[in-house]
């Protein structure tokens, strides 16, 4: 093709993408079938131009449609990976995780199943191989991410729904192109029947190896951005080589799922890009691939719609049946899945709840475009098919596709508005109007402070004044208008509003640079879904998911249990790094909480309802501060500074405004102020990663800190510290037994533990220990021993605890008086003398072995 017919082509199509969005507003229809439509009909129009006696003028532009370079690998290697990509990389991944299970029960049993289903269908009723059937099972199978996700964020539904329809969008994909490579590969080797056990062996090899390998490639390429984060330009321009890179490598070097690698990239780098990207950097990554796959997801639409004529053949009666026969199988089984299968896994505690409205909305989201399209394509390009069944493939795949866009995607928005999905409950109804009262209330507020420093007229302002007034007061009419609105529901607005504004807070904070940013996604995530359990269950949903955020997450135990047993600290110190920083950021964001409460939540609720919202304030306070002391004590020093990097930002953050203000006011020039801000960013990198937690030197800090320790020399100490174990437990954790043979000698660090033998309970605190006894005698335990609280316990083994009672006196007298408390006399001897020790079993280095597998 002419160069220049190619360049005025792609320009028509450029100013017709433009234009398709006012269209589809004006229209009231979905743009993605706006797109399809421009498509279809330059393709038809321009095949009836060349074909047609009536006029040769045109004959060159409309051969230069019809000749126009688009292959299948066009879309599968171009625009597909732009458009996984971009969705995994923008997708609230902490939210997803929340509907997880319904999202893959979409995405992978609901594809398999769709499959199987349209396969035996059309089997039933075709003379062509079953393989061949299932094959145009799976194209027809996978929802396209570029209509999906344009229909449900053009869309005013709620956040769960669109959530929930693009995490399937986005996931189905894999599972359809992977089922589609097992049954071409076994086409094209003329197997009639599908290989099952090997399509099961193959599956999941493909899934879990393009996961792996984009996972890799996504943090290698986050940990290459992070080195780019002075040069912005770089790291956008280093993120476009991932997705290609990513796919070429999985799907032709290790032959594996290239769509699940591409997604596993997308996913890694947003879930660990804003730990290492600057704010800025990590905006103008998202702002820049947004850009990307709309031109992406509106070319492949376009350019997918003009090869319809070309896929299409002459239709016979019989494509007709195939197409409605497809059509009803994918749609009864999809049915099946959201009305049968996803109940029953709620009603098993393992789904959320999805409502019926939301499960019609997304049976009739699930919209096929361009991939169901390329992947036909992709059949009718492969020389070993046969011709039967390329021509079937094509009418299904086409026929399918149009049903899909025309009759599900121009009805989409109707079937959402007939369900109420874009109506606001009356919940939501009274929260737009506190919305509009509290905003008034801080307009009038920020008008009457600017006017008096203008020159104007006192009337004006007097009477301009009164007219906001009287809208003020409209808007708290209004706002206070259900005079049979529950307390309850009162509660539940403010607590709403509450969550809101602390949204608001972190964003600013962000944005500020006074948080990181891997913080700050967590944070954010919180804020989200407390918003989210308030407006369904109100103030005991706020309550319950504030008690949930102020608890160690689901990963603390067993980085407790990897470091207790294995000696392996590094998770834990990063999980309880991060805890800090979470604890205290909330701590101090309750704190202005209470202010948002005083200004505004008082004006438009009253005094009953703020006193109410102070009250779960200080219960959140409460939580927060306990788990803040509890780590306090088990790693001391740490809290403080992480205070201290925060004071620390502040800093930088009003030196920059500072240096800014004198730029403007011109007293400093633009070569100066590059020198300050270079100085300033190298503080800055410094304080982006929070201080390293150290258990190795929290462990010596705790033996210095230790009453027992306070006298030993320096040396010793540190010596002691190398020889004990750091222990954490939680309550109600046992540490010893009765009849279990001793192994150590327990030092509490900090927190309590309760000692029950023969119907007596001893309370031991900070400073004593236990289990030296059993070990001096030489005969099994006879007490049990469990937490009371959060424990932080120093462990040492007999042998090192036997050599530090002989070379520690003041440990020798407290164990001989804790032996007299409870009735034994201790031989001098098993104090001093080596020999005189009872033989201990197993021995030390042997407990030492065994300990990981006990």
């Amino acid at each position: 093709m002419d160069i220049v017919w190619l360049l005025s082509l792609l320009a028509a199509l450029f100013a017709a993408i433009a234009l398709a969005e006012p269209l589809a507003d004006r229209l009231r229809l979905p743009v993605s079938v706006i797109h399809a439509m421009i498509g279809i009909g330059t393709g038809l129009g321009a095949t009836w131009l060349y074909f047609t006696p009536l006029t040769n003028a045109l004959n060159e532009p409309a051969l230069a449609i019809i000749t126009l370079p688009i292959s299948s690998e066009v879309f599968l290697l171009v625009f597909l990976p732009v458009l996984l990509f971009e969705v995994a990389l923008t997708i609230n991944l902490r939210r997803m995780l929340d509907d997880w299970v319904p999202i893959l029960v979409l995405a992978v049993v609901a594809v398999i199943a769709a499959t199987l289903a349209v396969g035996a269908t059309l089997g039933l009723l075709t003379q062509v191989s079953l393989t061949a059937c299932f094959l145009i099972g799976a194209i027809v199978s996978t929802t396209d991410p570029s209509a999906v996700v344009s229909i449900f964020r053009a869309t005013p539904a709620p956040q769960r729904l669109a959530r929930i329809v693009e995490g399937e969008s986005l996931l189905n994909d894999a599972a359809a192109i992977a089922l589609f490579s097992v049954f071409l590969s076994d086409l094209i080797a003329r197997e009639t029947t599908p290989d099952v056990a090997s399509a099961l062996w193959d599956f999941p090899q493909m899934i879990l190896g393009g996961a792996g390998i984009g996972w890799a490639v996504g943090r290698i390429a986050v940990t290459a951005m992070g080195w780019l984060n002075p040069y912005p330009s770089g790291q956008v321009t280093l993120s476009l080589a991932v997705p290609f890179a990513t796919f070429l490598f999985a799907d032709h070097v290790a032959h594996v799922s290239g769509v699940v690698a591409v997604v596993a990239a997308g996913m890694t780098v947003n879930f660990v890009a804003p730990g290492r990207l600057t704010p800025q950097g990590l905006s103008g990554l998202r702002a820049t691939w947004g850009l990307l796959a709309y031109w992406a997801g509106s070319l492949i639409f376009v350019l997918a719609a003009l090869l319809i004529p070309k896929l299409l053949p002459t239709l016979r009666p019989v494509d007709y049946l195939l197409i409605l026969a497809a059509t009803a199988a994918a749609l009864g089984t999809r049915a099946i899945i959201l009305y049968a299968v996803l109940p029953l896994l709620t009603f098993a505690r393992v789904s959320p709840r999805v409502d019926p409205p939301y499960r019609l909305a997304i049976l009739w989201g699930g919209l096929r475009g361009a991939i169901t399209l390329a992947l036909a394509l992709v059949v009718t390009e492969s020389p070993g098919v046969p011709l039967e069944v390329k021509r079937m493939v094509g009418a299904v795949a086409v026929g399918f596709t149009l049903f899909t866009l025309l009759v599900q995607g121009t009805t989409l928005r109707w079937i959402i508005h007939r369900l109420g999905l874009d109506r606001l409950s009356p919940l939501d109804r009274a929260l737009g109007e506190q919305i509009v009262a509290v905003a008034l209330q801080s307009v009038r507020e920020t008008v009457a402070e600017t006017t008096r420093g203008l020159a104007l007229t006192a009337t004006v302002v007097r009477d301009e004044a009164k007219r906001f007034g009287d809208r003020l007061q409209g808007a708290v009419a209004r706002a206070d208008a259900a005079q049979d609105m529950a307390d309850s529901d009162r509660v539940t607005l403010g607590l709403v509003a509450l969550a809101g504004h602390e949204r608001d807070l972190l964003t600013a904070a962000f944005r500020d640079d006074l948080m990181p940013a891997r913080l700050a996604e967590r944070m954010l995530a919180f804020a989200d879904a407390l918003i989210e359990v308030t407006r369904t269950d109100g103030r005991m949903g706020y309550r319950a998911q504030s008690r949930r955020a102020a608890r160690p997450g689901w990963l603390m135990r067993p980085a407790v249990w990897l470091h207790n047993r294995l000696g392996l600290s590094a998770p834990l110190a990063r999980l309880v790094a991060d805890r800090f920083e979470d604890l205290i950021a909330k701590a101090q964001t309750i704190r202005l909480l209470h202010v948002f409460v005083d200004r505004r939540i008082l004006r438009i609720h009253g005094r009953r309802v703020a006193d109410l919202l102070h009250d779960l304030l200080a219960r959140r306070a409460d939580d927060l501060e306990k788990e803040v002391e509890g780590l306090r004590l088990q790693f001391p020093g740490y809290a403080e500074r992480l205070e201290r990097r925060v004071i620390r930002r502040v800093e930088l953050m009003q030196e920059l405004r500072e240096y800014e203000q004198l730029t403007d006011d011109g007293l400093i020039g633009p070569e100066l102020r590059t020198a300050l801000l270079a100085n300033l960013g190298t503080q800055r990198q410094v304080l982006l990663a929070p201080p390293k937690l150290d258990l190795a030197l929290q462990k010596s800090d705790l033996v210095a800190r230790f009453p027992l320790f306070k006298d030993m020399a320096a040396d010793d100490r540190a010596r002691l510290a190398r020889a004990l174990r750091t222990i954490y437990v939680d309550p109600g954790d046992v540490l010893m037994r009765p009849d279990e043979r001793p192994r150590v000698v327990w030092f509490i660090a900090s927190g309590a533990v309760e000692l029950v033998q023969a119907e007596r309970k001893l309370r031991l605190g900070r400073g004593e220990f236990f289990g030296e006894l059993a070990l001096l005698l030489g005969r099994p335990r006879r007490a049990k021993v469990t937490a009371m609280t959060h424990c932080t316990l120093l462990a040492l083994d007999e042998a090192r605890f036997l050599q530090l009672i002989r070379g520690h006196d003041r440990l020798r007298t407290l164990v001989s008086e804790k032996a007299r408390g409870r009735g034994i006399d201790l031989d001098p001897r098993l104090l001093t003398e080596p020999s005189a020790t009872p033989a201990v079993w197993p021995p030390a280095w042997l407990s030492r072995v065994l300990r990981p597998f006990r």
